[in-house]
């Protein structure tokens, strides 16, 4: 079985890799319910227990998918899910909201979705700007002490909010996205978390599936797949990046493992404190990707992989608009 690691100080464990569940119902093209739930139930076989989903992916499909998928497992699970970007029905976009009143109407709603009586760990999705985060996560403490959440986090939040909120209440666990062709925490938020003994969860760790060498062109992609507006997915930027995933390749088959693993194995020698949650929807790769927690990375490979892909490597922002990241 894998093995489990504390996030933050509070008593959060969780499987030491996690599995991201947003692609089984939006952004990364066509979905597959049935495979989706086989790989849910595949992951906590193999000891995946920490799952990842958002009330905003699929409009809150894929919280009821993955709530269906966990049904009469839920003692196996470590069950994180978000809130605080907000979404019409029909899938546009209202904006980030952190408004106390918000943050209980969203919980009691992922609650119902999810079928469960408490959340392990939830996050505030983005930092609202426009709300103190002290009264966010005010409310958020609340919930707590409700025994509707066990454990608090955050995503994309810069070392000043971070410290804001953890004032208020402890932090367990910072969610930002982290791997090879993105090592912006590194700078601040990685020394920030480990002062406050607050655990780490790269999300995209495999930059979006890029750092696997599975897409070549534009023409890879779906026409529904969110990618396509990344841009470090667009032409201009694709072709330099190419050569970030063919040094990935060629690293994992002078060693004998996938460009996946490889690339994996990587974030999770960072650190104990940190928890990769590479995300996928079908069984294969998630076979695929637990395989990293066998891989070790000697010295002279990370020192090979820290020379190819220095900070700021990646051609392209990670988003179209990086307004919504706290600084």
């Amino acid at each position: 079985m894998i093995e489990r690691r504390a996030l933050g100080s509070q008593g959060l464990e969780v499987s030491a890799q996690g599995l991201g569940c947003m692609g089984m119902s939006e952004f990364y093209g066509t979905t597959d319910e049935a495979e989706s739930i086989a790989t849910i139930h595949r992951a906590l076989d193999r000891g995946v227990t920490f799952l990842d989903t958002a009330d905003m992916y699929g409009v809150g499909a894929n919280e009821r998918l993955v709530g269906k998928a966990i049904a009469g497992r839920r003692d196996e699970v470590d069950l994180a899910t978000k809130f605080g970007i907000e979404r019409n029905p029909d899938g546009s976009w209202i904006g980030i909201n952190g408004r106390p009143e918000y943050v209980k109407s969203a919980c009691e709603a992922s609650l119902q979705r999810l079928g469960v009586e408490v959340i392990d760990l939830y996050y505030q999705h983005r930092v609202d700007n426009t709300v103190p985060i002290e009264e966010t996560v005010g409310a958020m403490s609340e919930l707590v002490d409700e025994g509707k959440v066990r454990f608090l986090g955050l995503s994309e939040a810069g070392p000043e909010t971070i410290r804001r909120a953890h004032a208020v209440h402890p932090i367990s666990a910072l969610q930002s996205e982290y791997s090879l062709w993105s090592r912006e925490p590194e700078a601040e938020i990685l020394p920030t978390v480990r002062e406050l003994r607050i655990g780490f969860v790269p999300y995209s760790p495999l930059g979006r599936g890029f750092l696997t060498g599975s897409y070549r062109t534009a023409a890879d992609f779906g026409e529904d797949d969110r990618r396509m507006a990344f841009p470090r997915f667009q032409e201009e930027n694709l072709e330099r990046n190419l050569r970030l995933a063919d040094e990935v390749r060629s690293l994992a088959e002078q060693k004998g493992v996938t460009a996946a693993q490889l690339a994996l194995a990587w974030v999770h020698s960072r650190g104990r404190d940190i928890v990769p949650i590479p995300g996928t929807k079908r069984r294969r790769y998630l076979e695929e990707n637990v395989g990293a927690l066998e891989v070790a990375l000697k010295d002279d490979e990370l020192k090979q992989l820290d020379e190819a892909f220095p900070p700021g490597v990646a051609a392209g922002d990670r988003y179209p608009d990086m307004s919504t990241v706290d600084r």
